[in-house]
């Protein structure tokens, strides 16, 4: 098969020697440090529901706020169209940017978040809002940087997928608590948007907390040179003493981590081509032209344009962050089963589908200043929880699982950094952007992220190797066997590393 080119666990160099238990305190780890997903979730959930309420729009963006009621029930694809309220979302990614490449303290991300939050719930201008939206931000950068390696360095191999797949479900949980909370505050005039942004403290407060129990993974105190330490921790995490195998080749891997100088240097070299492709650059950046985040960010608002009241429209937001919840755990049950590629190409096609009948429901049915038909509406909110699942179980979680996996430890760190400033990246333009192109392609949109999730579905059937239960510290061993990646990993790299 074109795309195959993998090596079976079995193959790899002492793969079959690695033994694990699983453990109270692996599970603590775990936790503790997927908390920052939530950090991520509940922003995502509680930004498109705010931008919605009137109280909110009243107080800083009273032309919208007029728009919007002059076509409370009608459909109207650019009730939302202001560049200053999209900013409101988007500074938030654009400030994520630049703290992905400090991302080395858990507990930096928590407060950065807290004091955003504060600033938040506390704004009387609009410059308040988008300095606090940028402190939450920092925070968000030093979560997505930090939490999904932290997962996939602890985790054993043959569970890894389910394991990194925490902080999507933290993530999601996060965007399911903040839609009823929005939920509940837009019944609360006139202050209820404040509580909703006020509330960001409280996941910041968990993630400081915990994080001050949080242990190094054993990869990290390697790296360090604190060997001893690194290997307690290890028979720790794996609960048993029987660890020979996995530690050696962590040495092995850290040797060749300190022989490297400059790390995002040596991420451009040809022999990691591959990891520069796909984990860097290709798959964090196909993960938000799926067009997700888009419907994240704005379901309550895309709802209302479509003709749904501001109550009715909360709900349906309601709805679909249930339906990405229940996805993430589909997930993280049958990933390390199935395997990362058919999660990928069997949900594309889906996504696919879903998305075109959208764009057809909206040519034929929506148009400007026309009521909505009730039975339209629900088709519509049932396509995109149907839509929302098939992300939530492929694109959404793998986006953050793969690349983490791909990375040799000389260049995980800098790796990662390219990869959460790569997401946050197009994050923000596209959240920037989301609005004024629904306005002006009108259910072309639609079509739009269609196509690119056929470009992207050839990108992983082609390009991207099966990495299920392969160690992470033998994921190299893959581009070699590779029809397309061989050409650029030579053989003394391959054999330099286990040296």
């Amino acid at each position: 098969m074109a795309g195959g080119g993998f090596v079976e666990a079995g193959q790899l160099k002492r793969a079959h020697l690695y033994e694990y238990r699983i453990t109270g305190y692996f599970i603590f780890a775990c936790i503790i440090a997927a908390l920052g997903g939530s950090l991520f979730g509940y922003d995502l959930g509680v930004s498109g529901g705010v931008t919605s309420m009137d109280d909110f729009l009243k107080e800083f963006f009273p032309k919208v706020y007029r728009r919007k009621q002059k076509h409370l029930h009608e459909t109207d694809y650019c009730k939302y169209d202001n560049q200053i309220l999209t900013l409101f979302t988007s500074s938030l990614y654009f400030a994520g940017l630049v703290s992905t490449f400090a991302a080395s303290h858990y507990h930096r991300g928590s407060i950065s978040f807290f004091f955003g939050a504060v600033l938040n719930a506390a704004a009387v201008n609009i410059w308040m809002l988008i300095f606090g939206r940028i402190l939450l931000g920092v925070g968000i950068g030093f979560g997505n940087q930090a939490v999904p390696l932290y997962l996939s360095e602890m985790a054993p191999a043959k569970i890894r997928g389910a394991v990194n797949q925490l902080f999507q479900l933290t993530t999601c949980l996060g965007i399911l608590i903040a839609n009823l909370i929005n939920y509940g505050t837009e019944k609360i005039h006139p202050w209820g948007w404040r509580l909703s942004l006020g509330l960001a403290t409280v996941p910041a407060v968990l993630m400081f907390v915990g994080g001050l129990f949080l242990p190094e993974t054993p990869n990290s105190l390697v790296e360090q040179g604190r060997v001893d330490e690194g290997r307690k921790v290890l028979e720790k995490v794996r609960g048993t003493k029987n660890v020979d195998a996995e530690f050696e080749d962590l040495i092995e891997a850290s040797e060749a981590a300190q022989a490297i100088k400059h790390p995002f240097r040596n991420l451009l070299k040809r022999k990691n081509r591959p990891q520069l492709v796909i984990g860097a650059l290709g798959i964090p950046a196909f993960q938000q032209l799926t067009g997700m985040n888009s419907i994240l960010f704005y379901a309550p608002v895309i709802f209302q344009s479509l003709g749904f009241g501001s109550g009715a429209s909360l709900y349906s937001s309601v709805l679909t962050s249930s339906a990405l919840v229940l996805a993430a755990l589909i997930s993280m049950a049958f990933v390390d089963k199935f395997g990362r590629r058919a999660f990928f190409l069997e949900a594309g096609t889906e996504m696919i589908c879903y998305l075109v009948a959208v764009a057809i429901t909206l040519a034929l049915k929506f148009g400007q200043g026309v009521v909505l038909p009730k039975g339209i509406g629900v088709f519509l909110v049932v396509i995109i929880c149907l839509f929302v699942l098939a992300y939530g179980r492929s694109w959404g979680p793998l986006g953050w699982l793969v690349p983490s996996e791909l990375f040799p430890l000389e260049t995980r760190s800098a790796g990662q950094s390219v990869v959460v400033c790569v997401n946050l990246l197009f994050t923000a333009l596209i959240a920037q952007c989301f609005l004024a192109s629904l306005c002006h392609l009108k259910y072309g949109i639609f079509l739009l992220f269609a196509a690119l999730i056929v470009i992207m579905s050839c990108f992983i059937f082609f390009l991207l190797p099966e990495t299920k239960q392969v160690p992470i510290e033998e994921v190299y061993l893959l581009w070699k066997n590779h029809w397309f990646w061989k050409n650029y990993v030579n053989d003394e790299h391959v054999t330099g590393v286990g040296k």
